[in-house]
């Protein structure tokens, strides 16, 4: 289980966002350099920082030491239980995964900050994983709770990412690059840590800086797919919008996006090569699978518990010692009343498939150290897990079967606690075999 756990730290050392803030912004004298972009501060009155995501409070640490006194203020929300500390920079902790009051009253204040800014002004947004609930900015007269049980009505019936934001998108006023639209004719630099599968720009965070492809059409099919009956207010501002009465979310090719430039500067890529470098160093043949995992989680852990057994039974496609690391986010369709999160349930699911196979390790956690409603980051198991829970008289079958992953590895002693990281960007998952 050690060498899981290293491979794990690994991983969650290199997303680390003020580091990765840092690789990518410096300053020259009075140069910003962003990327590959160059920014006279001189020729701006005013720097300010805005945003939201779980890592907000990192990056905005890291924009400061680079900016010093040339940055003026900022406001950016992050997940509540956070303690960072800023100088310059107010951080409003907000709820999340569902979004509250002050996330909320956050968002308009963001959204004011960039309405006020100028051609002589530069905002730099930072935008992580979580952005999406915690600057929740619902269109009038969609209310907050209609926003928060359309959001949980999406969660639930196992909706991605992309989908929940394409709704989000078509019901708020600063996602889909309606806040870039907002600042304009402001200078934005948007500093982005991707936690969505592929780093679409329009996806993370819902993409307030990054024009949108998709349509209030889109978002119509998405509650259909799910059948999922919204809030009234929500499906009449979707059939006002597919109506032409509402103007859809600006276009890539939008006038007033011209002034952005949206950076990613750390991903679950960069995440899933430092944990490969752990695991070699660790004397193990390393195998990356895949950074683009999607799908149902129980389908994922069966096709990873394949993975396992071709390895166990004839070495392909690697020779033991062995580790098989994948990325990305699976989701769940949740049929049971249990606790649990998509990392605890693949690794349940996946010990299962592996029943009377050895040797082998398993682990899955969020970087961001949250799986689902719980205080667990994940869930570590190896052949010896069921044999646990057989002498204890527990049936994983029925666990996973209620969706109870977590009360299932607190009495095996497999959850990951990390407690919350102050990153984002997406899931681990590592397989070791002996």
């Amino acid at each position: 289980m050690n060498h899981a756990l290293q491979i794990f730290r690994a991983a969650l050392r290199a997303a680390d966002p003020e580091q990765a803030v840092l690789r990518h912004l410096r300053r020259d004298g009075d140069t910003l350099i962003a990327g590959k972009r160059r920014y006279r501060l001189n020729d701006f009155d005013r720097v300010q920082v805005i945003g939201a995501g779980k890592a907000g409070a990192a990056m905005a640490r890291a924009v400061e030491r680079i900016a010093g006194k040339k940055l003026s203020a900022g406001f950016v929300n992050i997940k509540d239980g956070d303690a960072p500390r800023t100088r310059r920079v107010e951080l409003n902790p907000s709820g999340h995964p569902v979004p509250d009051q002050r996330g909320f009253d956050g968002a308009r204040r963001i959204a004011s900050i960039a309405r006020a800014a100028t051609a002589r002004d530069l905002l730099i947004c930072v935008i992580s994983g979580g952005a999406s609930a915690l600057m929740p900015s619902p269109a009038d007269p969609l209310t907050l709770e209609e926003m928060q049980r359309t959001t949980g009505q999406l969660l639930a019936c196992g909706a991605t990412i992309h989908e929940l934001n394409t709704i989000r998108k078509h019901v708020e006023t600063l996602k889909g690059g309606q806040l870039a639209r907002l600042a304009s004719p402001a200078r934005v630099i948007a500093l982005i840590l991707s936690d969505v599968v592929g780093d679409d720009l329009d996806v993370i965070g819902s993409g307030p800086t990054v024009g949108d492809t998709s349509t209030f059409a889109d978002a119509a099919q998405i509650f259909k797919k799910y059948r999922v009956v919204p809030a009234e207010a929500v499906a009449a501002r979707i059939a006002a919008g597919i109506a032409g009465k509402i103007p859809e979310t600006p276009r890539p090719e939008d006038a007033a996006l011209r002034h952005v430039q949206n950076l990613i500067v750390g991903s679950n890529r960069l995440a899933i090569d430092a944990a490969a470098a752990k695991a070699r160093e660790r004397g193990y043949r390393t195998l990356i699978l895949s950074t683009f995992i999607e799908g149902e989680t129980v389908d994922a852990a069966k096709t990873h518990a394949a993975i396992v057994k071709e390895i166990l039974t004839s070495a392909r496609p690697l020779r033991p010692p062995a580790c098989v690391l994948s990325g990305g986010e699976t989701t769940v369709t949740v049929r049971g009343a249990g606790l649990g999160g998509r990392n605890q349930e693949f690794v349940l699911a996946a010990v299962i498939a592996l029943e009377g196979f050895a040797p082998f390790t398993i682990l899955s956690a969020g970087t961001d150290g949250i799986d689902g409603p719980t205080d667990a980051a994940g869930a570590i198991a190896t052949d010896q897990t069921i044999p646990c829970a057989r002498a204890q008289r527990i049936d994983p079958r029925e666990f996973l079967k209620h969706n109870d992953s977590y009360h299932f590895f607190e009495r095996v002693n497999g959850l990951i606690k990390t407690g919350p990281t102050g990153t984002n960007v997406m899931d681990i998952r590592a397989m070791l075999i002996r």
